[in-house]
């Protein structure tokens, strides 16, 4: 009989899967030991660093920005003050797709790449985590609103109040006081970054960016502690910010506008400068532009505008000005050739109308000059030169002294040189020397070129600043007074490293006065016939009040 066939074989069966048994049991066992391991190390090894790392994401350090200090004009009108402002902030980490919140934003609000490429940069610039980053400034109440109505849908948008700089005088103020601006990424990789913490702006010219150090303050902070959607849930601990120091300027507000309509719509600069204290009064160059506009941030099409136009309003015509001084030179190279006998007051010339060197067929013209041979101011003394503007006394006296002295009595009322204490932008305009158009040019000083000094003209470079400020020594009869913005508030005036000048001294009083009563016939003396007013007379001399001394003068061709 045949045997059945064995469909199944039990006992191979059993050895398989008792050994297929003994491999997962290996593998768990395995896994179990590889997790044992990893939470040994995590929880015993590297315990105080996840310890400190949870801390962290705990608890918060968070900056209290300082409020910047005010700035005053000499009566209490306020120059530069802080206003509220309603700012569009994002909190990168409680947005779940940045790309998306943004697009949405844009569609929403209208943004521009500039608001975006911005807000990006910010973004980089950050000091720490779950800080909050401005997108836009300055809401409307109409971009609030419509921002209202989605932002249930944006977790980590918010739209937050801050103290922002505002220039109530605008315009009128910005040469003389300065502006801050949005803190730029040349701005973050000099400045102290905990110094700045939760600060947007910072001091970019004029008072703004010498007293920066005084206006801005202490940073502040508070210890918060925060949950997992980084939400402030306690504050722990807090240290308040101090607010900055206010500052009062020399500067006389109302004196600030009437030197601005006197200018009206015309290019040009008015300084004026307290002779007792150096205290600048009035620092008008027109045009100017409204410093609101950079606080926030300016858009590309408005800044290209101002830096394109043939005005170029962005320019301090008052400090960064250069220009040949022309006949305002006069009295001061008088009183140098006094002092050093080159001249009396009683040394009289004939002039013709023009000068010319010996040896020389150049003719140096009188601004009276005409080519039909009349012209000229006839017999002339030192007071005639100055109060007529005689070009010709003037070529002979330079050329007498010689470019040597008149340089070293040049220097002595401050040009070449920056003396200004807290105007930053402030250059050093050009005196021109022997060793200068030497090294500069490779060639030597001409005869010629100390006639053109002789007036005010050829390489002599000053500023408006510069010229207000030797006239100011002249008023003082000798005294030096460093020009200064600030009255009180700062002692950084007293760091400044701008060089002090000395006085000038042991000039006798006769000689001061010959100098400044010939100024005041500048402008005073009138109704003496053709040729015998002052030069100012009929521009201002016939109606004024009072007594004042003065100088005209106009850079021209000779």
């Amino acid at each position: 009989m045949v045997e059945p066939l064995a469909l199944k074989d039990h006992s191979w069966e059993s050895r398989i899967f008792f050994e297929r048994i003994v491999v997962c049991f290996g593998v768990l066992v395995t896994l179990t030991l590889l997790l044992v391991a990893r939470f040994f190390y995590l929880q015993i090894v590297q315990h105080d660093v996840y310890a400190t790392l949870s801390d962290k994401n705990r608890i918060q350090i968070q900056p209290l920005p300082p409020i910047r200090g005010l700035i005053y004009d000499r009566n209490g009108e306020l120059l530069a003050d802080n206003s509220p402002s309603f700012n569009l902030t994002i909190t990168p980490e409680r947005v779940d797709d940045l790309d998306q919140t943004l697009e949405h934003l844009g569609s929403t609000l209208r943004l521009t790449d500039e608001d975006i490429t911005g807000f990006r940069n910010r973004v980089g610039r950050r000091q720490r985590p779950f800080e909050s980053v401005p997108l836009l400034f300055k809401l409307t109440a109409e971009k609030i609103a419509q921002f209202s109505v989605d932002r249930y849908a944006l977790p980590g948008v918010e739209v937050e109040a801050k103290l922002v700089r505002h220039y109530p005088r605008g315009e009128l103020m910005v040469h003389a006081v300065g502006s801050v601006r949005r803190i730029n990424e040349s701005d973050a990789r000099r400045l102290d970054a905990v110094a700045y913490s939760g600060t947007n702006h910072v001091g970019k010219i004029g008072v703004e960016k010498f007293y920066e150090e005084d206006l801005l303050g202490s940073v502040g902070y508070q210890q918060v502690e925060i949950n997992a959607r980084g939400e402030v849930m306690k504050i722990l601990k807090s240290n308040l910010p101090s607010r900055g120091k206010d500052l009062i300027l020399h500067v006389d507000s109302s004196l600030q506008a009437a030197a601005s309509a006197a200018l009206g719509d015309r290019r040009g600069t008015v300084v004026a400068i307290e002779p007792k204290t150096g205290g600048i009064l009035a620092l008008v160059s027109k045009p100017g532009y409204d410093p609101n506009l950079f606080v926030t941030g300016i858009d590309h099409k408005t800044y290209a505008a101002l830096r394109d136009s043939r005005d170029v309003p962005l320019f301090n015509r008052a400090v960064q000005g250069q220009y040949e001084p022309g006949s305002t030179l006069k009295p001061i190279i008088g009183l140098a050739g006094l002092v050093t006998g080159m001249t009396n007051p009683d040394y009289t010339i004939d002039d013709p109308g023009w000068f010319r060197l010996s040896n020389s067929k150049r003719l140096y013209r009188d601004w009276n000059w005409r080519a039909s041979g009349a012209g000229g101011h006839g017999k002339v003394n030192l007071e005639k030169a100055i109060y007529r503007s005689c070009n010709v006394y003037f070529y002979g006296l330079a050329v007498e002294m010689g470019i040597d002295r008149l340089d070293d009595y040049l220097s002595l009322f401050g040009f070449g040189v920056n003396t200004t204490l807290d105007l930053p932008e402030a250059r050093s305009g050009l005196l021109p020397t022997r060793e200068w158009k030497e090294d500069t040019r490779g060639l030597p000083w001409y005869p010629g070129d100390t006639v053109n000094i002789g007036i005010g003209q050829g390489d002599m470079l000053v500023t408006p600043l510069q010229l207000a400020t030797a006239v100011t020594v002249i008023a003082n009869r000798g005294k030096w007074v460093s020009p200064r913005m600030l009255k009180s508030g700062s002692d950084l005036i007293e760091r400044s490293t701008v060089p002090r000048m000395d006085s000038i001294e042991l000039i006798p009083d006769p000689i001061w006065d010959l100098v400044i009563g010939a100024m005041e016939k500048v402008v005073h003396r009138g109704n003496q016939g053709y040729g015998e007013n002052g030069t100012a007379w009929a521009y201002i001399g016939q109606d004024i009040e009072y007594r004042m001394a003065g100088k005209s003068g106009t850079a021209q061709v000779v």
